[in-house]
């Protein structure tokens, strides 16, 4: 399962990818998420471990190839259930208070 940052990094390369038909720098990446260079690669580093992408020649960014643009559906945290009680259409809250 990816973190949030991870996530954040993830859904900012298939972004740029598809708006801008480029991906963005390591500055722009920093710029966007508000983290230092290392947090930026560690990100990328555990993104290609996971085989979310895959670079090559880390040399530029434009190198990078993005494998899956989302998170996997097996990997996203369960939601819990919502009781059957809680589910109902019931008006009386709004109409008796």
């Amino acid at each position: 399962m990816l973190t949030d940052y991870e996530r954040k990094i993830l859904r900012i390369l298939f972004n740029y990818s598809s708006g801008r038909r480029r991906l963005p720098t390591i500055h722009e990446l920093t710029v966007k998420t508000g983290k230092g260079k290392q947090d930026v690669m560690a990100a990328l580093d555990a993104l290609i471990k996971a085989e979310y992408i895959h670079w090559e020649d880390r040399s530029d960014t434009s190198n990078l190839v993005i494998l899956e643009g989302w998170e996997r559906e097996a990997e996203k945290p369960k939601l819990p259930k919502v009781p059957p009680q809680a589910q109902s259409n019931d008006l009386s809250y709004w109409t008796q208070y």
